[in-house]
């Protein structure tokens, strides 16, 4: 599945949750194979009651797509730069869309965050990568 068409797929989603349940906050809405996984997140947590009803709010993806609701969990995926600054100083993997130095990911701690940018202090260095070029990040468990 293309790029495009998932973005336009989260762009859905998140559309239809903003007016159906405003304070709920779609994190990540990825495909494989024939799995849509929609990542949730709320600022009193999310619990299973929470997922149900997401789930019945999209409930029409259902004709396409098995559908599975979920909290961020530890791996947390990090998309928006505002997750970025709330989590600077705990370790992340950033996957990169092309590779720099390299590699095609970077993993370290997260020192510094903008509106266009994130700083991540990894083993070889501290780096700065712009927002586009990360193709997908998450938190790493265990801080």
């Amino acid at each position: 599945m293309t790029e495009e068409i998932v973005s336009s797929l989260h762009n859905e989603i998140e559309e239809r949750l903003a007016v159906a349940e405003p304070d709920v906050e779609l994190l990540l809405a990825e495909v494989a194979g024939s799995t849509l996984r929609v990542f949730i997140d709320h600022p009193d947590g999310v619990t299973l009651a929470l997922c149900e009803r997401v789930s019945g709010r999209l409930s029409d993806y259902r004709d396409r797509y098995s559908l599975e609701v979920s909290s961020p969990g530890q791996n947390r995926p990090l998309t928006k730069p505002q997750h970025y600054s709330r989590f600077l100083g705990r370790q992340a993997r950033l996957r990169l869309r092309e590779s720099r130095d390299g590699h095609k990911s970077v993993t370290g701690e997260l020192v510094g965050a903008s509106e266009d940018e994130v700083t991540i202090a990894a083993d070889d260095g501290v780096v700065t990568i712009p927002y586009e070029q990360i193709a997908r990040s998450n938190l790493i468990p265990g801080d």
